[in-house]
């Protein structure tokens, strides 16, 4: 299993859990939102579907016209491998997404699990942020390649001494004017690490980023709400350490959360 695509024919293939097609998507919905944190001039337009199986859920995000509200009432109730076969990229993602959690949920994992406090938006965005730049193993002045741009994790790497090279399919500047590449090719080929969204699996840009690093030998880190337990799948064999952060998500609440710390094992 080198690829996304691989691992779904795997799950299909019964390798990974019980047969999917017997296991049912218990429900399928959606969620639009937008966020913009204090002192910024960014509004972050999110749209997600998510997929329940027993007592996880799996997640993708979405650009605008990948997906239609209907998937929530056609695929509601579904069997697993009907969502992995018939179902628009986003609805599959997230339904692989569930079905892995659901087999091996984060909270019984051997994870570090990280308890993000109680606080305003800005807060909680803050030490997430610096849970995921916590992951990064890097020398100062190291470049390190942001595949999926939020504000307040551009300042996380920054605090650690390193510079950051962003790179995202709709921002154009960061909250401190720096110019956001849209061709991650740009960040890739120069990075000495690379810190990528999850988002990067729904929208099928994952596998060209899991090859370069590989190949160049330079680690992974992912931050995930899309598809953490899909990117879990990918801890040592190109993925370096993983920040997997289970729905319902950091943002959907003022209460205390955990999000979960994985690193390969050398």
């Amino acid at each position: 299993m080198t690829t996304v695509d691989g691992l779904v024919a795997e799950v299909l293939a019964n390798r990974h859990g019980p047969d999917p097609g017997t296991v049912v998507a218990t429900s399928v919905f959606w969620v639009h939102h937008g966020t913009r944190l204090a002192g910024g001039d960014t509004t972050y337009r999110n749209q997600y579907v998510l997929v329940r199986i027993g007592t996880a859920f799996g997640a993708c995000a979405f650009a605008e016209g990948e997906a239609d509200p209907a998937v929530c009432a056609n695929y509601s109730g579904a069997p697993v491998a009907s969502l992995l076969t018939e179902a628009p990229a986003p609805v599959r993602v997230a339904a692989l997404d569930a079905y892995l959690a659901s087999v091996r949920p984060h909270r019984t994992s051997d994870a570090e699990r990280v308890v993000l406090p109680v606080g305003t938006p800005e807060e909680r965005a803050r030490a997430r942020d610096a849970a995921v730049a916590g992951l990064l193993d890097v020398s100062p002045g190291a470049k390190v390649a942001l595949i999926g741009v939020v504000n307040p994790l551009v300042a996380a790497i920054r605090e650690r001494g390193a510079e950051c090279l962003p790179c995202d399919l709709s921002l154009r500047t960061t909250q401190w004017g720096d110019p956001v590449t849209p061709d991650m090719r740009d960040v890739l080929d120069v990075a000495d690490a690379v810190v990528a969204t999850g988002m990067t699996i729904g929208n099928g840009t994952f596998d060209e980023i899991l090859r370069t690093c590989r190949t160049r030998e330079i680690p992974l880190v992912v931050y995930a709400q899309t598809a953490s337990a899909v990117a879990r799948q990918f801890l040592g064999e190109g993925v370096t350490a993983l920040s997997a952060e289970p729905f319902p998500f950091s943002q959907f609440s003022a209460d205390e959360t955990a999000l979960y710390r994985y690193r390969a094992r050398t």
